[in-house]
């Protein structure tokens, strides 16, 4: 990612409404849908700025990685300890079968082979442990956003779905989020194409519309994974190393 997306993140993943809404909808589904023993290990992979440590302390002793080293240093000082620098696909020196559940949020779009980084990522789950991913969802709505993010590419569901059954883990479920905001997004999108001003939106908005927008989007935690949702902006997927 450009440096302006790692300062963006490090100014504002305390208060920007999609990084605290996305906190709530993602440690529901670790509720809901991910087995995990007592004193279970967990690793970030890919943790930025490390914003989602905290909320993943709550299910056991986790582990981190950041190829950046500016937001690695932060990530460090939030967990406590060292983060390690290993990119995906290797994931050089991250042991093998070793943790009960693996986070990649918003991670596995910025690989060249999506394939071999789900491959090593097996490698390190413990037999029966959880990847929970999240991904960037139609690759119709690609825009400058992408391109600053480095993003290689948006999925479909049904590529999601591909994806993880061509892979060693065994799919769990599949699902969109981030739903009810989806129709705003669509029509700021297209908005931004007509004027011919694509931007990638890195600021924060007034506090009663980010407020609002929290509110709104951290909603979805009472029924993500538990009801189908209508498309979102995004994808999310349980999968277990067999």
């Amino acid at each position: 990612m450009e440096r302006v997306i790692y300062q963006h993140m490090e100014e504002f993943d305390g208060k920007h409404w999609w990084y605290r809404a996305r906190r709530h909808v993602l440690a529901a589904l670790i509720r809901r849908e991910v087995p995990l023993p007592k004193g279970a290990t967990v690793l970030d992979v890919g943790c930025g700025s490390g914003h989602n440590l905290p909320m993943l302390a709550q299910f056991g002793t986790v582990d981190a990685l950041e190829l950046d080293d500016e937001a690695r240093a932060i990530a460090a000082r939030r967990l406590g300890r060292p983060v390690m620098n290993a990119p995906l696909p290797e994931l050089d020196g991250v042991p093998d079968r070793h943790y009960d559940l693996i986070g990649a949020f918003d991670v596995i779009e910025h690989i060249q082979d999506d394939r071999a980084a789900l491959q090593s990522i097996a490698k390190k789950l413990k037999p029966g442990g959880t990847l929970l991913m999240t991904v960037p969802a139609h690759q119709w709505m690609w825009s400058s956003h992408d391109v600053l993010n480095h993003h290689k590419r948006r999925y479909s569901k049904r590529g999601l779905k591909r994806l993880i059954d061509n892979s060693p883990l065994k799919l769990r479920k599949v699902g969109y989020f981030n739903s009810l905001l989806f129709p705003v997004a669509i029509a700021q999108r297209m908005a931004s194409k007509l004027r011919g001003n694509e931007d990638a939106d890195l600021t924060l908005p007034p506090a009663p519309l980010n407020s609002a927008l929290e509110a709104v989007f951290a909603s979805e935690r009472h029924l993500v994974g538990r009801l189908p949702f209508p498309p979102g902006l995004s994808l999310f997927a349980v999968a277990s190393a067999i």
